[in-house]
């Protein structure tokens, strides 16, 4: 058999005003991990969706263990050999593991269905893969990564020999991601081809044996992982230098706005207490699990406090509510942004101003020119990549997203914004820019709390570092004393 399981000629395609796919061409070798990266809008969503077949190319070949392909739906892709593990779990929750492996593709004897084969399978391919899960386990029981493994056996069931991992470890804990690699590893020495799409360069550094750049829609490079820097990749994603990754502004600090005291919710967080200064950036770092998401809630009155106090500006405070949380000047970005902080089926426009109506209304009647008005400002301020103001959310990249879930809350004038993993799922070059933004808000007086799980992203962005573990806080570092190593001891 060839070396190349998939080789792209001339890809095309396109969406109203966007050329998606312009002419992508590269091939994939038999029994390799090869690499998809680029910047949000760069096309690698819409490529794994051609290989799907859930979109159509309109020109261009694809050929497939040296077979032309045109795959018009994702049945035809599966029944060829291709299988796609999103980022978003899709299971059935209700379900067993083995129920959920074979769903769709179950085996029967005679015309009943052969439940103890599929077990017995089941449990082998998990074997195979190094996993020790319960086949009878119901699938709502399982942690995250036990359901990543669950999907990636269901995609390896369907006679699998190209298989696409879309962002993986996105969701995963550090002890996880290690498992996750090992599987990819494992697939890999047993012949699979795997397609895997990441943010997170290190992982392809780990992982990978080729790796493809795009940059809106083209194909830039492929190359093996040995022959390239990370510094080389970045420059081939963004299409320019970047210089400093991290790009931290120190400012002088302010006086005192934010004094939380022995914040306690049962069984989740136990006696926190911190403070914040105007001009700083204050991170807050800690394993998934460790209380960081349900502090950052607590203090916004979204979920109810047993104990503590808040002050603001040195006068103690109640919030019942984010209603009241946002009064007293607070802004959220949350970690999950598609359903959190923003309407999808909304305009850009419309998500900018909804939360500040009295920015753009005349009376009790909001003004359509001075909500395009203020929203076409801030699209220019943020420099959001948008077709329109009109454009729906939904069709913009994951780091425009997010600069408008940014500018709802620099219109309503916040002076305290907690930003719950900013660059989750964010391209570099987009990481940059946020980070800049970050950098912009601080040097208007505003503070900024940043949970993240990235500790690069912590160690190089923040002023200074709170560390938690199982809902207690367990140290506090200073700019001088922040350290990967350092925060990773108290993390654990």
């Amino acid at each position: 058999m060839s070396d190349i399981i998939l080789e792209l000629r001339n890809i095309c395609k396109s969406f109203p005003g966007v050329k998606a796919l312009d002419n992508v061409s590269f091939s994939i070798e038999r029994g390799t991990v090869h690499a998809l990266v680029g910047e949000n809008g760069a096309g690698k969503s819409t490529l794994i969706k051609v290989l799907a077949g859930i979109y159509q190319p309109e020109s261009g070949e694809m050929l497939f263990e040296g077979t032309p392909k045109h795959f018009k739906t994702p049945s035809e892709s599966q029944a060829a050999g291709v299988s796609v593990v999103h980022q978003e779990i899709k299971l059935s929750e209700t379900l067993s593991v083995a129920e959920n492996v074979f769903l769709g593709n179950l085996i029967y004897k005679g015309i009943r269905v052969d439940w103890k084969a599929m077990r017995q399978r089941a449990s082998e391919m998990l074997s195979q893969l190094g996993l020790a899960l319960d086949v009878n386990a119901v699938v709502s029981d399982l942690s995250v990564a036990q359901k990543q493994m669950v999907e990636i056996c269901k995609a390896i069931n369907r006679n699998c020999r190209l298989l696409i991992m879309d962002e993986p470890s996105a969701t995963l804990t550090e002890k996880e991601q290690k498992v996750m690699f090992q599987t990819v590893k494992r697939l890999r020495e047993q012949g699979m081809t795997i397609i895997y799409i990441s943010h997170r360069l290190d992982e392809i550094f780990d992982l990978a044996d080729n790796v493809t750049v795009l940059r809106d829609g083209c194909h830039v490079r492929t190359m093996p992982v040995k022959d390239v820097t990370r510094h080389d990749l970045v420059t081939m994603m963004v299409g320019r230098e970047v210089v400093n990754e991290y790009p931290k502004e120190t400012i002088p600090l302010g006086e005192t706005v934010l004094e939380v005291k022995n914040i306690t919710r049962k069984g989740v967080l136990n006696g926190i207490s911190f403070n914040l200064r105007r001009g700083e950036v204050l991170g807050i770092a800690g394993l998934v699990g460790a209380g960081r998401t349900e502090l950052a809630r607590a203090i916004l009155g979204i979920d109810k406090i047993d104990g503590g106090e808040i002050f603001l500006r040195g006068q103690k405070v109640t919030i019942p509510s984010f209603r009241e949380a946002i009064r007293k000047g607070f802004a959220l970005v949350p970690e999950d942004r598609k359903n959190q902080g923003l309407v999808q089926l909304l305009s850009v426009c419309r998500n900018i101003c909804m939360v500040n109506m009295d920015a753009v209304s005349n009376g009790m009647v909001v003004s359509e020119a001075k909500e395009r008005a203020r929203a076409l400002e801030y699209v220019g301020k943020l420099d959001i990549a948008t077709p329109s103001v009109d454009t729906e959310v939904q069709y913009l990249s994951g780091g425009n997203q997010q600069k408008v879930v940014i500018a709802k809350w620099l219109l309503q004038d916040a002076d305290i914004i907690i930003l719950d993993e900013p660059t989750r799922g964010i391209d570099v070059g987009a990481k940059s820019e946020i980070y800049l933004l970050i950098n912009d808000l601080v040097k208007s007086g505003k503070s900024v709390i940043m949970i993240s799980s990235e500790i690069p992203e912590i160690v190089g962005m923040s002023d200074r570092v709170l560390v938690m573990h199982e809902g207690n806080k367990v140290g506090e570092l200073t700019r001088e004393e922040v350290s990967p190593e350092a925060i990773m001891a108290l993390c654990v």
